[in-house]
């Protein structure tokens, strides 16, 4: 009897430390306080594809997704409007399949200010380490 009672308040524990540590894990990331509105979009929209810095999630790794590194130079090289309608319309229409398309989600507003933060990530990049 004791020892049936111990084995399922252990059952009962493992799952607890299971549901908390899925819950920690999976939760989606928050933008800071005070954030503009476009950085509140790339946290609600692009996040969890992208990471909260530009270079790639832990999460699109899971699906074997390698979402573009949004910190790299040669997304600074690209037109606003190339970035623009890669939000709008997709990847699929220029060859890159991953990148979901968010015309019906936003305005083109909300696009125009989204490529305007995405500017931002590339200038934050940080020197190579020697």
């Amino acid at each position: 009897m004791r020892r049936g009672v111990v084995i399922l308040v252990a059952a009962v524990a493992a799952i607890g430390i299971l549901a908390g540590g899925l819950g920690w894990l999976l939760t989606d990331a928050r933008p800071p306080a005070g954030a503009s509105r476009a950085e509140r979009l790339y946290y609600a929209y692009c996040a969890e594809c992208h990471g909260t810095d530009g270079r790639g999630s832990w999460r699109a790794a899971l699906f074997l997704l390698r979402p573009g590194d949004l910190t790299d130079r040669r997304v600074a090289v690209e037109s606003d409007r190339y970035l623009f309608d890669l939000i709008k319309h997709g990847g699929a229409s220029i060859g890159r399949p991953g990148m979901p398309a968010f015309g019906a989600q936003l305005s083109d507003a909300d696009i125009e200010s989204l490529v305007g933060y995405v500017r931002t990530l590339t200038s934050k990049r940080r020197a190579p380490q020697p």
